[in-house]
């Protein structure tokens, strides 16, 4: 994935920061390519700012019912 708008470097020096913002990305704007780690997206689904309908579709995916 590249990204020209945002330092990664500095940005990766919190982790938790830049595993948010790369799940953000993925989902946002399409995998290219590249998988979701399911764990990483469980772990921060309620910190990631997304799209309300893809939050749900998401959900049913990961959850279920």
């Amino acid at each position: 994935m590249y990204n020209w708008s945002t330092n990664l470097r500095a940005l990766k020096k919190d982790k938790e920061k830049y595993a948010i913002w790369k799940i953000e990305q993925l989902v946002n704007f399409g995998l290219a390519g590249e998988k979701i780690d399911e764990g990483m997206l469980r772990k921060y689904f309620l910190k990631i700012n997304i799209d309300p309908a893809r939050r749900k579709f998401l959900h049913l995916l990961l959850y279920g019912r």
